[in-house]
């Protein structure tokens, strides 16, 4: 099955697809990138943004009017200095029959050329902000993924832990009825067998509403029942490892950079739009004119011309247009340096994290292979008679402390990797 019939399955039957093919870390982020609420709101408002800028584009196109009257009126021939001898001040009444068209066509206006270009840059920012949306979906569903695979490695860990409390529980019978130890032993190993069946019904619950919050982060129903891929075990990571090389990496790649690198263009494009108002704009203009007092005779006529606009003075308004627009592109500009910084802040304390969760796992793995092997002496020795069951119920415990501690481990990996991706704007490229 390809990823994009998996993609199309899960758009229309999450549940089939869930029962077909185990869900792994990057199928979570791929998923949550194409069906998160957050990057499809992004994306609605990207298309917004875009119709938005059509709507400057228009500015340069023609525009065209028609129109039609007909009206029954006099006319006042004084009110044109008009005095004929023989014919009354005031016309009888006439009925008067109009149709018109205009048409006017900008040929140069520098604020409204600024202008489109501006909204082009304010569209081009909803796109990347789009993109920062999917983005922001697809890591949230990577760590809901990472949470419901923990919870359900906890669930196998307690129930693994169960076993093991109950042959300890079982040995101190043994023990309790050959004389070999006492009855507190068998007591401590009860404690410990109930101790594990709570965690146990923890865990299970945990694994229920693990699953509800990875349903919510995929946009899937709250009944669906996902098959997850059973290991937490890391992928490849093919990020730039070194400091600077990361920093130059997510400076080129980060969609947030580039939709404020847009809205910095799109703000010096309006403050320049202001300023050309300070400078003369020519637009075209035509007319034609059907007019008469019979609807079967009307009389036709036209003109064309061309209209210079010089500003000369208007309150200084837009003196203080451009001093506001000013301002505004020295805020975009300030924004735009704190997030450089803060993505390059990012982009090294990804590294740093990703470099020590490696580590965190090796350790576990360690102690965890130590643990069991304590374990394993201390049964001996208690079937020996030569230790109690303290000592095998301590070891017990340090057993399960690192189980839990490696699934831990594995998942702060995971999540190291998932930020890291993000951080760096590579999570569409993470395998």
């Amino acid at each position: 099955m390809t990823l994009r019939t998996i993609f199309l399955a899960a758009l229309l039957l999450p549940a089939t697809l869930a029962a077909q093919a185990p869900l792994t870390l990057n199928d979570a982020v791929r998923l949550g990138r194409a069906r998160g609420v957050q990057g499809e709101i992004a994306r609605l408002n990207a298309r917004a943004a875009d119709r938005r800028a059509g709507e400057q584009t228009g500015a340069l196109l023609p525009n065209i009017s028609a129109s039609g009257a007909l009206s029954r009126q006099t006319n006042n021939l004084t009110e044109f200095g008009l005095a004929i001898p023989g014919f009354p001040p005031v016309t009888d009444p006439f009925t008067l029959y109009a149709l018109r068209a205009r048409a006017t066509q900008v040929l140069f206006d520098g604020s409204v050329l600024d202008r489109v270009r501006g909204g082009a840059a304010e569209a081009h920012a909803a796109s990347y902000d789009a993109t920062a949306g999917a983005d922001a979906a697809g890591q949230a569903a990577g760590l809901a993924w990472l949470r419901a695979v923990s919870a359900e490695e906890t669930v196998r860990a307690r129930e693994a832990d169960s076993v093991v409390a109950a042959e300890l529980l079982r040995m101190a019978q043994q023990q309790l009825a050959a004389g070999a130890s006492a009855a507190i032993d068998v007591t401590r190993a009860e404690v410990n067998v109930a101790v594990i069946r709570g965690q146990l019904v923890e865990a299970r619950n945990a694994r229920a509403q693990s699953r509800l919050d990875l349903n919510r982060a995929l946009f899937f129903p709250a009944d669906t029942v996902i098959a997850l891929a059973d290991t937490l075990d890391a992928g490849t990571t093919d990020l730039p490892s070194d400091e600077a090389g990361a920093v130059a990496f997510a400076m080129a790649h980060r969609p947030e950079m580039a939709a404020e690198r847009e809205r910095t263009r799109a703000a010096a494009l309006q403050r320049s739009a202001v300023t050309w108002e300070n400078l003369p704009s020519v637009a075209g203009f035509g007319q034609v004119n059907e007019s008469g007092i019979k609807a079967d005779s009307l009389h036709y006529s036209w003109s064309v011309g061309l209209q210079v606009n010089v500003p000369i003075f208007d309150g200084l308004r837009r003196q203080r247009r451009a001093q506001e627009q000013s301002a505004k592109l020295d805020a975009q500009q300030f924004r735009e340096k704190d997030l450089q910084n803060a993505i390059a802040i990012e982009a090294r304390s990804a590294l740093l994290d990703l470099t020590s969760a490696r580590e965190a796992v090796e350790v576990a793995g360690v102690r965890l292979a130590l643990a069991t092997q304590e374990l394993q002496q201390a049964e001996e020795r208690f079937r020996a008679g030569a230790a109690g069951s303290v000592e095998t119920s301590q070891a017990q415990l340090g057993l399960f402390s690192a189980r839990d501690a490696l699934i831990q481990s594995k998942v702060n990996l995971g999540s190291a990797r998932v930020r890291a991706y993000r951080a760096l704007g590579a999570l569409d490229q993470m395998r």
